[in-house]
């Protein structure tokens, strides 16, 4: 078990810490592969609900203060070990927490189109080459009528895009590795604003697929 590192954190005002929330040593499963370190201010953690349904990403002080008033509980704690500490309890850093009441989400059925939800769905890998993908590209240039949406939009290296510039695949003689299509499910609102998914959340988000 790694050392654990205090870090000074306030009780939220007008809420009592709960005895019941101090960490305990071998609780909690760690990844075998942590996350890259983020800001404390960017730090997310991923909410469930009762029935272990992925729900949003919070921010940190968020999912802090739901713990401490009792309408959370910590799934899977930081897995460097880190403990945030008030006045009198200590909270384990969480990396997965789920609510203690069940709440009812109204279904949407359409995600939103964002950078980080396609890049997960095209797994980081160009359309066109196959290689590590670091931009977006139309397959259509909008120059020439294509839309901005996830029929019409691929992750693509830098020198893919570089070389298609405003030509239609059909001019270079181009295919794409696989036809873009919109995707389905819950954990995918969710994947559309996350940049970085901690490896804990991944089995709770499910499979993604393209």
């Amino acid at each position: 078990m790694p050392d654990r590192q205090p870090i000074p954190i306030g009780a939220p005002k007008g809420h009592a810490p709960r005895a019941s929330l101090r960490s305990t040593p071998g609780t909690h499963t760690s990844s075998p592969s942590p996350p890259p370190t983020l800001p404390w201010g960017r730090r997310r953690v991923l909410l469930l609900n009762t029935t272990f349904e992925p729900l949003t990403a919070l921010p940190l002080r968020r999912a802090v203060v739901l713990i401490v008033c009792g309408k959370a509980e910590v799934v899977h704690g930081d897995p460097t070990g880190l403990v945030l500490h008030a006045a009198s309890c200590s909270v384990e850093v969480p990396s997965v927490i789920r609510l203690s009441n069940y709440v009812r989400v109204p279904y949407r059925a359409r995600v939103p189109l964002t950078r980080a939800g396609l890049m997960h769905r095209d797994r980081y890998r160009c359309a066109y080459c196959g290689g590590r993908a670091e931009t977006i590209d139309h397959v259509v240039p909008r120059s020439r009528g294509g839309a901005h949406t996830w029929q019409n939009c691929v992750a693509s290296c830098a020198k893919c895009n570089h070389r298609k510039a405003d030509k239609l695949l059909s001019e270079l003689g181009w295919r794409l590795r696989k036809a873009p299509t919109a995707p389905r499910g819950p954990y995918w609102r969710l994947l559309a604003g996350v940049a970085e998914a901690d490896p804990l959340w991944l089995p709770y988000l499910g499979e993604p697929a393209a």
